[in-house]
C-alpha cells in the first residue's frame, strides 16, 4: 500500500517550501489547525520521506569552484548499473537517468577544471556500459533556485573564519 497525503498535508508542505523555518504554530495559525495536529503531519511527512530539512549554503560561498554537469551516453541494458556506480562517485553531488538526449545526467562541484577532467577521465569514462559522455563546465550562475537543485559540500570542505 502506497503512503497518501491529504490536503491539509500539501498545504504545510507548500508553507514549508516557502519557509523552511515557520514554526508549527504559525502553520497551524494560518490553516486553521491546532500546533500538535500540525506538529504530527510535520513528523510523519519526514518520517515517510515527503519532507527533509537541510541547511543549504549559498552558491557564492561554495568553497569547490567548478559547477560541472555530464551528459552520459550508456549501453541500453546498463544504464541501471552504470548510473548507481556514478552515484558511488564521492564529487557527484547528483545522478539523474533521463528521456532525451543523454541516458544519465551527473552534476558534480570541483576543485577547478584539471580536477573535473581527472574525474571524468579516470572514473566515469572507465565505467563498463559507459559509451561517450558530454561535459559543460559552468562559466557563470544567472540565477540558481536551490528549492530545485541542491549541491551540498561536506562541511570539512569549508574554512571558518571569524571577524
Amino acid at each position: 500500500m502506497g503512503l497518501k497525503i491529504d490536503d491539509l498535508d500539501r498545504n504545510i508542505i507548500k508553507l514549508l517550501s516557502e519557509n523552511a523555518r515557520l514554526s508549527n504554530r504559525k502553520i497551524a495559525a494560518q490553516l486553521g489547525f491546532t500546533e500538535g495536529t500540525i506538529r504530527e503531519r510535520v513528523k510523519r511527512l519526514e518520517k515517510d520521506n515527503f519532507i527533509r530539512f537541510t541547511a543549504v549554503t549559498s552558491m557564492e560561498h561554495q568553497p569547490r569552484t567548478q559547477l560541472a554537469y555530464i551528459g552520459i551516453y550508456a549501453e541500453q541494458k546498463k544504464v541501471q548499473a552504470v548510473a548507481s556506480e556514478i552515484a558511488n562517485i564521492p564529487d557527484i553531488g547528483a545522478v539523474i537517468i533521463l528521456l532525451g538526449r543523454f541516458d544519465i545526467m551527473a552534476i558534480g562541484l570541483f576543485d577547478g577544471l584539471s580536477n573535473f577532467q581527472k574525474l571524468v577521465n579516470k572514473s566515469i569514462l572507465s565505467i563498463d556500459g559507459v559509451r561517450r559522455i558530454e561535459t559543460s563546465a559552468v562559466s557563470e550562475i544567472i540565477k540558481y533556485d536551490n528549492k530545485v537543485a541542491k549541491i551540498i559540500t561536506p562541511l570539512e570542505d569549508f574554512t571558518l573564519e571569524y571577524r
